[in-house]
Order: structure tokens, then sequence, then C-alpha cells
């Protein structure tokens, strides 16, 4: 058992992610500015702070006494504040947390960053390399939550380089987190249901399909944490379900909403998602539990069937303005 710190503990996937570390056996810290009745939970306590403030920040972190944090705390949506106020307000908690976690002597500190820091949506235009997307996709952010997300992955870098290995970083990337009560049919974060996301590709096309199970965040980060100081410092994961939140194979879908994408998403058959999640398999030994099909009962695509996937997975947040997710 260990004692973590969680900032945003009561966001969205802070929220989960608090309630399955607790439920996993650790003792939970959840610095956010407001409480939570969700996180009125044995072994978890939760204490209002402004992180924006450096020393509030420096104070609430060195007080809880922890031996590991995760920082999720941000401006969680792009587009939903002006572009300067969510640059300047997620690179300023990147920095004040995670320096605040060194000088408090945590050996251990993770950050959230997203899978929109690859720069798909782009108005202009986006293609990668390849499909699956994965860690060596080359980083492109076009919005400034983006490019925040992009900081806070910098940001571990700069300080392990100013720490060495005396503290262990990592960054890891969730996709577009489902909560248990939304396959229950509660609306996601856009107001659809998992099953019209399902019914209507355009909903889940600008995040490219991917998808996780907020427990299979909270199992990720819990393996994450306790294998920190035997992989590489500083290590930047993508965190997914191991299919596509879609109905059709991606080798057909993709190309209708990524202009210039047929060649590429060919190999996308039966089930297999557009970002891969074989680095948290192959580095860590972790692997996602959960499926959109197993949580609301559906069979496999009636025109394409359930083949056997690769490692691969996900991303978490959708890039148009008007579909984006915390």
């Amino acid at each position: 058992m260990s004692r973590i710190v969680v900032t945003g503990g009561a966001g969205r996937l802070g929220r989960s992610l608090v309630a399955g570390l607790a439920a996993a056996g650790h003792e939970l810290i959840s610095l956010d500015r407001t409480r939570s009745e969700a996180l009125e939970l044995p072994g978890v306590e939760q204490i209002a702070v402004d992180l924006t403030d450096r020393d509030a920040a420096s104070r609430a972190v060195a007080d809880a006494r922890a031996e590991a944090l995760v920082h999720l705390a941000a401006i969680a949506v792009p587009f939903s504040a002006p572009e300067e106020v969510i640059l300047r307000t997620n690179a300023t908690l990147a920095l004040n947390v995670l320096s605040a976690g060194v000088e408090a002597g945590i050996p251990k500190l993770v950050t959230a960053s997203s899978p929109t820091v690859l720069g798909y949506g782009a108005p202009t235009g986006w293609l990668p390399d390849r499909f699956p997307l994965d860690e060596d996709t080359p980083a492109r952010p076009w919005n400034a939550y983006a490019l925040s997300k992009h900081l806070a992955e910098q940001t571990i870098a700069m300080l392990a380089r100013q720490t060495g290995d005396a503290v262990r970083f990592a960054a890891f990337r969730p996709c577009y987190v489902l909560a248990p009560e939304e396959w229950a049919g509660a609306p996601t974060q856009q107001g659809h249901t998992v099953r019209e996301r399902l019914d209507d590709p355009a909903l889940s096309a600008p995040a490219l399909f991917n998808y996780v199970d907020a427990r299979d965040v909270a199992t990720f980060v819990d393996t994450l944490l306790d294998a920190l100081g035997e992989i590489p410092n500083a290590e930047v994961f993508f965190v997914g379900a191991d299919d596509a939140l879609a109905r059709e194979p991606l080798a057909e879908l993709l190309p209708r909403f990524v202009p210039g994408s047929d060649d590429l998403a060919a190999g996308l058959t039966g089930s297999a998602p557009a970002f891969s999640n074989d680095k948290a398999r192959r580095v860590l030994g972790w692997r996602p539990a959960h499926t959109w099909r197993g949580e609301l009962g559906e069979s496999a695509s009636r025109t394409e069937p359930e083949t056997e996937l690769e490692p691969a997975t996900a991303a978490h947040l959708d890039t148009s303005r008007k579909d984006v997710l915390a």
C-alpha cells in the first residue's frame, strides 16, 4: 500500500482514478479546487487548494507526505477557454505540481498527457506516417490544449535531467475515458451516449474512434507506479482499449473522415484500434480488461468478424471544437 497524491482528483478522470486506487488498497489524497461527494470513501482525503498558486501547491504537496504523485489537474477540454488561458493554466499547473513533488522528496511523479499531442484533427489536414499510432509517432500539437500536454511531457523530461534517477517520472496519454455509469446509458462528456457514438461514426471520428474504460486507467496507473523504479525514466505511454469504438473496421471508417488515409489505414482490419497500447503491455505487463462489446453485451460486427488483436490501442480527447473530452 502506498500514500498517493492525485491532483484534479475531483475531476472526471480523477474521481475514477482515486476510487480505483483506493479500492486497490492505497491511501489517497485528492488535491483540487473543490471536493467531490463521489470521493467520500474510506482511505481518501480531500483538500481544496488552488494549485496555480505556487506557494499553495508546494505546501499542499509537502503536507501530503506522499510516496507517489499523479498529476491530472488541468483545463481538460480544448477551446473551453481562450487559448492563452488554457496554455498558461495547464503549463503553470504542471510546473508547480511536479516541481513541488521534487521539492517534497516524492520519489515517483506521474503526469497525465493526451493523445491530442499528435495533432490529429488539424484544420490544415493531418496524416501520420503509419497506423497504428504509437509513442514514436511525432508530436504535432495544433491547439493550446494539445501544446500544454506536450509541455507537461517535456516538464518531466526537464526535471529528470535535473534529478537523475533519484526521482522517477512518467507520462501517460489516456484515451477517451468512459466511466461505468456511461456504459449504463449516462451521457458522455459530449452529451452523447456510448450507443449513439457507435450508431453515428461521425461522433467518434474526431478522436479516431479511441476509448478506454476508467477502471482500466486506474489499473494502468497502479501498475505504472509499481514499476517506475525498474523501467527507463520519464517514459511516455498510450493507455487505451484493445479495440476501436466502432462497429465497422477502421480500414473502412478512417478514409471517410481522414482524407488521404486509405492506404495507411488498410491494415486496421477487424476491430483493431488506431492507437497501439503495445508499449504498456511490453514494458509494464499491463493490458486493459474492458471492451465496449463486453460492457454493452453486443457481439462482433455483422460485417466484420472479431479478430485476434495485435497489442494495439487508443487516444483520449476529441480534437474538434464541438466534440471534445476531458
